[in-house]
């Protein structure tokens, strides 16, 4: 497996600070940093959108045609965030809603088992959870640069793309690159569990929420990289974090898909390209990231 060396740079201190460069850290695995901000070209095609679905909300299954385009090879890095951030001083609305307070103010963090009591509601809103302090105040990504950017809402993973010179991916056009990527086209689990049923992608194997056994060597979120790639070339399509997609699920409302790390066989099974699920398009949480699309130019 590659291993990848981050050259990280952070965000540290007060909205207004000045980001500081830090010095390399080591990721337990990953990419090479010559791959990150790689992009893989898809061609255009027709897919089943909705094959085999599990929720009713899958539904209902359509053959659609998909224009080529590419996209990201991996999922946006706190590394390439913290750049967008140097150079614009942009300030995302976990960090806006922190500094103004009350109480909706916070973004969603997760007490996984091994940090202390089980519970069996362990979610919190917890204000200060920013993509720079992933739990809460006193926390932070130092020697984290090689991980998925979390805590942002879909407004700030859209900046981030218009930034980079991209775009999100609508739903359509990432449900397309997932089913091409299947180990076993078949079988809309391959993406997560080769056919020995062992995890090929960063979920949640065991109990949730109570007892996790980190069968893929996680029990939260990896490096980007860290699992094998689809077979286009893409990692992490699966599990790992959820990902932004520019299509609205209905008012106020956009759709994340592929999983995470906290999808379980009985709780969450959506680590299949057909899942999809609504999330409120300013809100945030500890395990939803993105990656970012890009049109193609036209064949003369």
């Amino acid at each position: 497996m590659n291993r990848y060396v981050a050259v990280v740079l952070l965000i540290l201190g007060s909205a207004c600070s000045k980001p500081v460069p830090l010095p390399p850290a080591e990721a337990s695995c990953g990419l090479l940093q010559a791959d990150i901000g790689r992009f893989v070209s898809l061609p255009d095609g027709s897919f089943m959108k909705g094959n085999k679905p599990h929720y009713p909300e899958e539904t209902p299954r359509l053959s659609l045609h998909v224009d080529a385009f590419s996209l990201q090879a991996h999922e946006v890095t706190n590394h390439q965030f913290a750049a967008f951030v140097q150079d614009t001083g942009y300030t995302t609305d976990a960090e806006q809603g922190a500094s103004v307070g009350g109480p909706g103010a916070g973004s969603a963090v997760f007490d996984l088992p091994g940090t202390g009591t089980v519970k069996l509601d362990p979610w919190r809103l917890v204000p200060g959870a920013t993509w720079t302090a992933p739990t809460g105040p006193g926390s932070s990504i130092v020697a984290m640069g090689a991980y998925p950017v979390i805590h942002v809402s879909e407004r700030d993973a859209a900046a981030y793309a218009a930034w980079a010179g991209g775009r999100l991916p609508t739903e359509t056009e990432w449900e397309y690159a997932a089913t091409l990527g299947l180990a076993s086209p078949d079988v809309p689990s391959s993406g997560a569990y080769d056919a020995d049923g062992a995890p090929v992608s960063n979920t949640w194997q065991g109990i949730f929420p109570v007892a996790n056994t980190m069968a893929d060597g996680f029990e939260g979120a990896a490096p980007v990289g860290c699992f094998p790639a689809s077979r286009v070339g893409l990692y992490d399509m699966i599990g790992n974090v959820w990902e932004w997609t520019d299509t609205p699920y209905g008012p106020g409302t956009h759709t994340v898909k592929g999983g995470s790390y906290l999808c379980a066989d009985n709780f969450c099974r959506r680590y299949r390209p057909a899942a999809r699920q609504p999330q409120d398009s300013d809100f945030s949480s500890v395990h939803i990231g993105f990656r970012i699309a890009k049109d193609l130019p036209e064949a003369k």
